[in-house]
C-alpha cells in the first residue's frame, strides 16, 4: 500500500481551497531499466473528491502526470469542520482514499 496523501482544505471567504499532494511513482511505461528492460507502466487514472460525502470532482488522468502529483481546487460551499474525502484508482486495480477536514 502506498503512503497517505497529504490533503489541505482551508476556507477564505466563501470558498475552501483543497491541496493534495499523492504519493504514487507515476511510472509512463516508456523507460528502461539498466538492464534495458521496459519498466512497465503504472499510474493513476482516476482521481474522485467528496464534500461530506457529496461528489465534487471527477478526473481521467494518463500516463504523462508526474511522479508524486500535487492537485489543488477551490470549492464553494465548504464550512470549517466538513470533511474532503479524496480517492484515487490506478491502472493496476490499486486504490487509496484519505480524508480531511476543512479548517
Amino acid at each position: 500500500m502506498t503512503d497517505p496523501m497529504r490533503i489541505r482544505a482551508q476556507v477564505a471567504g466563501d470558498k475552501a481551497t483543497v491541496r493534495v499532494l499523492m504519493a504514487h511513482e507515476m511510472e509512463t511505461g516508456q523507460r528502461k531499466d539498466a538492464a534495458g528492460k521496459v519498466i512497465p507502466a503504472w499510474f493513476i487514472q482516476e482521481v474522485s473528491a467528496t464534500h461530506n460525502g457529496k461528489p465534487v470532482l471527477s478526473a481521467q488522468w494518463g500516463p504523462s502526470i508526474s511522479k508524486n502529483p500535487f492537485m489543488q481546487f477551490s470549492l464553494k460551499g465548504a464550512k470549517v469542520g466538513d470533511k474532503i474525502a479524496i480517492t484515487w484508482v490506478d491502472n493496476k486495480g490499486e486504490k487509496r482514499t484519505d480524508e480531511a477536514t476543512v479548517s
